[in-house]
Formats: C-alpha cells, sequence, structure tokens
C-alpha cells in the first residue's frame, strides 16, 4: 500500500538528523519548491508524482481534468499516487472511503463520484450513508461499508494529515515530484491550466532532461 510506504519513510527521517540533500539535476524547469526532505529519488525510470488532494476542495475538483492529461503525456513513466486529506470543519470520512476504495481496486472510481456527489450532486461526503451508496453505485458492496463503518483507513487517513503538515502543504492540490520537488496553484492564481502546464514542464525537464 502506498501510503503505508509512504508512512515507513517518514518515521524512518524522523529517527535520523537531517540528511544531506542529494545532489539536484540543474535542468529541472518550472516554479516549485525544493523539500530538505526526503532526498530527491528517481530511478531514470519511472517517476513518482504524489498528489495532497481534499474533496472538499474546488481547485482539487477542477485539477481531476488535468490529471489524465498528465498521465497521458508520459504512459508508463510516472508513478501518479493520490494521498487524501482534509482542512478545518471537514470530514476524514472521504479519504477514509477513498483509501478504501484502493484497496478494493476501485480508488478511481471513487475519487472521481465523491467529487461528483459533492460538488455537482450537493450530497454531504462525511455522511457514511452517502459514502455507502457511492460505493455501491461503482460496484462496492458490504465489504467497503464494514470497513468504512469500523474505521479500518481512519490511522491512515489521520497520517496523512500530519505528513502534509511535515511537508509544509498549505493548500490543495499539492503536487510532489521525484520525492521533494513540490509545486501548488498559488504561484498561477489558482489557474489549473497554467498549473497542468508547470507540472509538465516540470516532470518533462525531469524526464527529458536538456543535454
Amino acid at each position: 500500500m502506498v501510503v503505508k510506504r509512504i508512512f515507513l519513510l517518514m518515521a524512518l527521517i524522523t529517527l535520523i538528523s537531517w540528511p544531506v540533500q542529494a545532489e539536484q539535476p540543474p535542468s529541472i524547469k518550472g516554479v516549485y519548491t525544493r523539500l530538505p526532505w526526503p532526498e530527491y529519488n528517481f530511478d531514470g525510470k519511472t517517476l513518482e508524482v504524489v498528489e495532497f488532494l481534499s474533496f472538499y476542495c474546488h481547485s482539487c475538483y477542477a485539477f481531476e481534468r488535468s490529471v489524465p492529461i498528465i498521465k497521458g503525456n508520459f504512459p508508463k513513466k510516472i508513478n501518479f499516487k493520490v494521498i487524501p486529506i482534509y482542512w478545518g470543519e471537514g470530514s476524514p470520512k472521504p479519504g477514509e472511503a477513498y483509501l478504501i476504495a484502493e484497496e478494493l481496486g476501485k480508488g478511481e472510481e471513487m475519487k472521481k463520484a465523491i467529487f461528483k456527489a459533492h460538488f455537482v450532486e450537493k450530497r454531504d461526503i462525511g455522511n457514511m450513508d452517502v459514502l455507502e451508496s457511492i460505493a455501491r453505485e461503482i460496484g462496492l458492496g458490504k465489504e467497503f461499508g464494514q470497513k468504512l463503518r469500523a474505521g479500518d483507513k481512519a490511522d491512515e487517513a489521520q497520517e496523512a494529515l500530519k505528513m502534509a503538515g511535515m511537508y509544509r502543504v498549505e493548500e490543495t492540490p499539492t503536487i510532489v515530484i521525484a520525492g521533494n520537488i513540490m509545486t501548488n496553484p498559488h504561484p498561477f492564481n489558482h489557474n489549473m491550466d497554467a498549473f497542468r502546464q508547470n507540472i509538465l514542464m516540470i516532470i518533462n525537464s525531469i524526464l527529458r532532461p536538456s543535454r
């Protein structure tokens, strides 16, 4: 499970002093922040792209249209992962529902369905009855409901929130590329087209560096 692997990495980091940052390729283009940890990580083959999102976030909903474009530009070259968090009075339950659905092989369908339920259908996505109904609509049955009501992913949802704090995520969506290249829509006044182009520029400069 990707979230668990990331949590393990975080635990290891907290046991040691701040590491010396690995040498970064000088050719990375775009608008981003280099995090002091973890180290830049790209094996030359597959690039990890992590999205911190909130299901209550309108910008995250708008960014959904960009995700297939980003993936489509680099088929089999990027590993795109989602870490759901929530802000303020939002409920952790939509994030838990996504994590359960991902475990059951329906993460992408659940992500789209939760966004649609909240922003289009105006349903209460913090309500477990609503989330179970959404799950049924995408083909998930009793196992989903049992896991959701038992709080199977409650700890992971809380750890995701802690991770966002450690990464100093200040808004969603926030994208972290290759472990420590972080960008968000703020520099682009939340213009999702410009934000998408920035992400494409960053990824392209890593995967296809100029010589």
